[in-house]
């Protein structure tokens, strides 16, 4: 059975090139707007413990950590950039309307995003 995607906010609220932490139930998400299109991963790098929701969207869809500036593919969660060598968990993200959703039960389509 898959559950409902959960509403997290506006498109308004997060402008294109910015990231916002967001806690859904237990979970802390990183959700990023590049360019207009919304994208979730887990908010804690693999690498180590940082926000990366503090850190930087950087050349167009990558996340710097902001701890050892490490990258990650924000459409893919890829790691890109040494020391990071993890991948992030995705989420699939929608929108109706104005409404930003997200479905903690999906993993977002890696091949979607490409990298």
């Amino acid at each position: 059975m898959t559950e409902q995607p959960i509403y997290l906010f506006k498109k308004g609220e997060l402008p294109a090139g910015q990231v916002r932490k967001q806690l859904v139930g237990a979970c802390e998400l990183a959700v990023y707007n590049v360019d207009g299109t919304f994208y979730a991963t887990q908010d804690g790098c693999t690498h180590a413990t940082a926000s990366l929701a503090e850190g930087e969207i950087v050349d167009g869809d990558l996340i710097a950590c902001p701890v050892h500036d490490g990258t990650f593919h924000i459409p893919s969660g890829q790691p890109m950039g040494w020391p990071c060598e993890v991948a992030l968990r995705t989420y699939k993200v929608t929108t109706q309307g104005d409404d930003v959703l997200v479905d903690l039960s999906q993993e977002a389509d890696e091949a979607a995003g490409g990298i």
